[in-house]
């Protein structure tokens, strides 16, 4: 499986706390290697859209499209965020 990051993801991330930053790069590399790795919890998280789910680390998630082989990570913040964002699916 490929991976693939927008300007909206890019511009989230630079937003993060530098802590965070880092977290979520150790995550993508780990993504990676095994995409379901049991500490990422990948997952689908819609039903009619083809949107995934990733943990970074216990309050912070990663929200990407899959198309073909290849996810599009377009969405990067804390728990409160990401739940705000799934609603708009």
């Amino acid at each position: 499986m490929k991976s693939h990051t927008v300007s909206d993801f890019r511009k989230l991330s630079d937003n993060l706390p530098s802590e965070i930053q880092k977290r979520a790069f150790r995550t993508y590399r780990q993504w990676s290697k095994n995409p379901f790795a049991g500490s990422l919890m990948f997952k689908r998280v819609s039903e009619s859209e083809p949107v995934y789910s990733v943990r970074i680390g216990q309050g912070y998630r990663a929200l990407g499209f899959l198309e073909g082989d290849t996810v599009y990570w377009y969405f990067i913040g804390n728990h409160d965020e990401y739940e705000r964002e799934l609603k708009r699916l």
